[in-house]
């Protein structure tokens, strides 16, 4: 299988994860609306992440001279590694709904800032412990200034819901966005535990490799979709009511498509930085993945104007949450040398 050994390769892969994990929801915004509800985009969604994590497992997981190419590793996986990894999945898939409902409400420059964000906080703080690969001052430093970032966007988006106080939706996006933030920061440890180990040259008996891990983990996504998104189609906690039989009758093939390049986005970014965790260790390859609340913020901000005709001084806080965030990325990054 293809292995990552440079930690500057490994920062690339980092800052694909961080561009892909940010831009994926636009897909969701491109083909959101009436007649096509995100919880019927959501299906398209995992089904182009199962799609990509089979393509890789076949190529990228099958080649070369390291590690267990897929089959056989599927064939020697322990049933507690193969647990893991599916539960991972199963944790993710609600959080990431949590993330899409709250996109829907307060939009991507808040959702993802708030939720991933404080996804990013717990789990570095999670995959640092086991795995304590960096400077500790300066990488929870960079953990701390982007804690500031997503509180000054929240800040930003209650400045501009002023404007409106019938429009009084922060406090449920807001919630929504903590839950799937809670969520979202554990999911990764539970990929890395079905591994057991960074060093993916010497894959540990029983364990699984980075694509296996990936496989499973996406199949857990798939599957508990017929659970958390069923519950989110006929139980909506915001938008409309939507039926399976809407999924066959209303999605044009581009919509669907749209849907699953999503998932494809998604599942690359997801791949990158696991196989980049080797590495970086596991809380700097999923701190500077969880870059992507950057990335979204900027495509909230300057491509969807999310934030247009917002009151005066609005523009000062997302100046700081930016700075925030980049300066935050900059210390998880440097605290590997340091």
């Amino acid at each position: 299988m293809v292995i990552v050994a440079s930690y500057a390769l490994a920062v690339i892969m980092c800052i694909i994860t961080m561009i892909c994990w940010g831009s994926w929801a636009n897909t969701q915004k491109l083909v959101s609306g009436k007649d096509w509800p995100f919880q019927l985009f959501y299906w398209d969604y995992a089904i182009g992440l199962f799609i990509l994590s089979i393509v890789l497992a076949f190529t990228m997981g099958s080649i070369g001279h390291f590690g267990r190419p897929f089959l056989l590793d599927l064939g020697q996986a322990g049933g507690a590694a193969l647990f893991s990894a599916f539960i991972g999945g199963v944790i993710f898939n609600l959080s990431n709904i949590l993330l899409v409902i709250a996109i829907e409400i307060v939009g991507m420059a808040v959702a993802f800032p708030i939720g991933v964000g404080l996804a990013l906080a717990i789990g570095v703080i999670t995959n640092y412990i086991p795995n304590p690969i960096g400077n500790p001052f300066l990488l929870f430093l960079g953990v701390a200034l982007v804690v500031v970032a997503i509180i000054l966007s929240a800040l930003a988006y209650k400045k501009l819901q002023s404007k409106d106080s019938k429009n009084n939706k922060f406090a449920k996006g807001l919630i929504v966005s903590l839950l799937a933030g809670v969520l979202m920061g554990f999911f990764f440890r539970f990929v890395m535990v079905s591994i057991g180990t960074v060093n993916f040259a010497h894959l540990i008996p029983g364990n699984l490799s980075p694509y296996t891990a990936v496989v499973i983990f996406s199949l857990g996504v798939l599957v508990s979709n017929f659970l958390w998104n069923t519950i989110n189609m006929y139980k909506p906690i915001s938008g409309v009511k939507c039926t399976y039989v809407d999924y066959f009758k209303k999605g044009s093939p581009i919509t669907h498509l749209v849907g699953m390049f999503g998932g494809v986005i998604w599942g690359i970014g997801t791949a990158f930085s696991i196989i980049a965790s080797g590495a970086a260790g596991p809380s700097i390859s999923y701190g500077l993945g969880q870059g992507a609340t950057l990335v979204a913020a900027i495509w909230g901000v300057f491509i969807w104007k999310e934030f247009k005709g917002a009151p005066k001084g609005t523009n000062k806080i997302l100046i700081f949450m930016f700075l925030g965030y980049l300066i935050g990325l900059a210390l998880i990054i440097i605290s590997r040398f340091a």
